[in-house]
């Protein structure tokens, strides 16, 4: 569960107060009454987590392998045990990048089953863009000096 800043299990509810294992290990003792006014989320009660995450690939891509890409993404997502796609768009025009939005649900609630899918995902996106001869942008600037008259 997450309440405010803080992340664990929940150990024991008293009358008072609650106790909170954090994820780093120490216990947390809260009031219950500051938990009644907070926020609480509660992913044991989570069926499935969804997943929203962008790529930008660089604008020197020929637009034929930036439409073929998205079906690609989906692909991928498709492959993975545990992954239940939902989307893949070129979704905009960056300031320095061609950006790919891509949604999909991990169908467990285990921090560990996102993750791990997340990481071979990523692994399988590099793998695929570097077949496809495709690079992923970083931030660039492209800077333009002019000569003045008598300079020249």
């Amino acid at each position: 569960m997450v309440v405010g800043e803080h992340s664990g299990t929940v150990e024991h509810i008293g009358i008072k107060t609650t106790r909170i294992r954090s994820l780093s290990g120490e216990q947390l003792v809260c009031s219950n009454s500051d938990l009644l006014s907070s926020r609480i989320r509660n992913f044991k009660r989570m069926w499935e987590r969804r997943v929203t995450f962008s790529i930008g690939i660089t604008y020197q891509t020929p637009i034929n392998k930036v439409a073929q890409i998205s079906e690609e993404l989906r692909q991928l997502v498709e492959s993975q045990p545990l992954a239940r796609f939902d989307r893949a768009h070129f979704s905009a025009f960056g300031d320095s990048a061609l950006m790919f939005e891509i949604v999909y649900f991990v169908r467990s609630k285990e921090m560990r089953d996102y993750m791990d899918t997340q990481q071979s995902l990523n692994l399988a996106i590099m793998r695929l863009f570097q077949e496809l001869g495709v690079e992923f942008a970083y931030p660039t600037r492209t800077v333009f000096l002019q000569q003045s008259a008598q300079a020249a």
